[in-house]
């Protein structure tokens, strides 16, 4: 950080030009912004943690966000309990899949981005406007994803214009998709949860029902994907799980969630592939 000869920072931190924080940043200090550091020539996915499945549904109060607690470096587990799934801001929350360091920095960054322009703007963003404000920060990853460092995010928030909730998800380009049909995965358990989800998403789910849809699909995940880390029961680490509505973001508690696993995992010991859907 430089200061002027009074020991104070320069007006132009003081007075920044615009809402938007990775804006800024890129003016004063650029080799901050991931995107900008040179790690010259190779693959370095291989050599380092990434995080696997993420998955998300909407309820009529709402969305609801859970995330598996693995993170593997090759065939390797490199940790059992990252947490992937992260408040946005207070109407909104994130998760990423992909390279694991990476993805918490870009969250780390798009909650400041969001915090910053509320305090300039005195209001917040719309819900289109922050994933918006998410596909830059994607776009500017973009020669590290070519590298093999790719971040992969899912956004999910409460819309007040709408009163409901609304999913988007990305491409490690920074495409944006809002997903319309009421759920969405991403990593690379995705394909098998989001099976799970297509059999056992209702759009009339309370809460408490699409949580434990959530974790079913996590849990079909896990028996698929060896990427995937499902409920670990011995250690009592669990899904991360946090819903959003229009009372704002909240993380489902530790106890609440492992109730949920219980009963799911509980009811496989009966059924190891999990609830049938209806026919009609």
């Amino acid at each position: 950080m430089t200061f002027d000869a009074s020991g104070r920072l320069p007006e132009a931190f003081l007075t920044p030009g615009g809402s938007s924080f990775m804006d800024f940043l890129a003016g004063h200090a650029p080799d901050l912004l991931p995107g900008r550091r040179d790690l010259g020539a190779g693959d370095f996915g291989k050599d380092v943690p990434h995080g696997t499945t993420i998955v998300a549904a909407i309820f009529p109060g709402g969305v609801v966000m859970a995330g598996d607690r693995r993170a593997t470096m090759g065939n390797v587990i490199a940790q059992r309990d990252i947490e992937k799934v992260f408040p946005a801001d207070e109407y909104s929350c994130v998760a990423f899949a992909g390279t694991a360091g990476l993805g918490i920095e870009m969250v780390r960054l798009f909650q400041v981005e969001l915090e910053h322009y509320e305090k300039l703007e005195g209001t917040t963003l719309s819900l289109d406007g922050k994933a918006n404000r998410l596909t830059a920060l994607i776009r500017g990853n973009l020669a590290m994803a070519m590298q093999g460092l790719a971040v992969v995010p899912l956004f999910a928030g409460y819309d007040h214009d709408r009163k409901a909730g609304r999913i988007y998800s990305y491409d490690p380009t920074g495409g944006r998709y809002e997903e319309l049909g009421g759920y969405h995965s991403v990593g690379s358990g995705s394909l098998f949860a989001r099976g799970a989800l297509k059999k056992l998403y209702r759009p009339d789910l309370n809460e408490s029902e699409v949580a434990t849809v959530l974790v079913q699909s996590l849990v079909d995940a896990a028996d698929d994907d060896s990427a995937t880390g499902g409920p670990d029961m011995l250690r009592r680490i669990f899904p991360v799980v946090g819903v959003v509505t229009a009372d704002g973001y909240r993380r489902l508690p530790e106890d609440e969630v492992g109730t949920i696993v219980d009963t799911v995992m509980a009811a496989r010991h009966e059924r190891p592939d999990g609830p049938s859907a209806p026919l009609t």
